[in-house]
């Protein structure tokens, strides 16, 4: 990992108001950028073509899995060795990338999850317990513990890239390829603690709670099903201990 290139991909959709700001926190931290606009009609992609960075164009939305699967292929067209994802709308942090990052060099072979786990109470409830839920489940078929399954600010390892092709869509891609890491890879899950932040002026969720979470569910039970072992990943999956990398310590 030292000293190989790697890139900081940022999907968006409609992200006008908030892109230049995050293209210039990440910009701060000297990494490549790959930005895949998703079929805004708001004129995000022309704000983002004012900057050095690699724009890739959906011409109509095509969900977030697709808008992944483009900046996977770019990235690995590129060279890269790994892939920082963060979200276009200002929730996740630049100056949380050095930490990731740092996890991802101490862990090589391991997929990195920046992890909602300070300041929690900023999180509404609801989301609270359907993220716990998530966990939960997604932890059964990945047979381990993952922190924060739902988190979109993750370090990808080239291996990871390759599994771009899964057959699932939209925010469903993100459960469906983390599991697919653990139980195809072998990968490690490494979590990384952040912030939750919810108490800001953040335009409205493209996450349907209802549509998307069923997709979530219906995708993650049929992988369950086509790993097998079912009992055996559940009982692993509340053995094993999560790996929680804070610097030079784990938990």
């Amino acid at each position: 990992m030292n000293g190989q290139r790697w890139c900081v991909l940022i999907p968006c959709l409609n992200e006008r108001l908030r892109i230049a700001a995050v293209i210039e926190s990440v910009l701060q931290h000297h990494a490549d950028i790959i930005v895949v606009d998703d079929g805004s009609d708001d004129g995000t992609a022309d704000i983002v073509a004012d900057y050095p960075v690699t724009l890739l164009r959906h011409p109509e939305r095509r969900g977030k899995g697709e808008a992944l699967r483009s900046g996977f292929a770019e990235a690995l067209r590129q060279g890269h060795a790994g892939v920082l994802t963060m979200d276009g709308d200002g929730q996740h942090l630049a100056s949380d990338i050095p930490r990731i990052h740092a996890a991802a060099r101490t862990w090589p072979q391991a997929l990195v999850i920046g992890a909602r786990l300070l300041d929690r109470q900023q999180q509404p409830l609801l989301r609270r317990l359907a993220n716990r839920l998530a966990d939960w489940g997604i932890s059964w078929v990945c047979a381990r513990r993952v922190i924060d399954t739902q988190s979109g600010q993750r370090w990808y390892p080239q291996p990871a890239l390759a599994l771009k092709d899964l057959p699932v869509e939209d925010f469903a891609f993100e459960s469906a390829i983390l599991i697919a890491a653990c139980r195809e890879l072998g990968l490690e899950v490494i979590a990384v603690p952040i912030a939750s932040r919810y108490q800001h002026d953040f335009r409205d969720s493209h996450f349907h709670p209802g549509r998307d979470a069923l997709k979530i569910a219906r995708s993650t039970a049929m992988q369950l099903r086509q790993y097998g072992d079912i009992i055996g990943s559940y009982l692993k999956s509340r053995r094993l201990k999560p790996v929680i990398w804070n610097g030079s310590t784990e938990v």
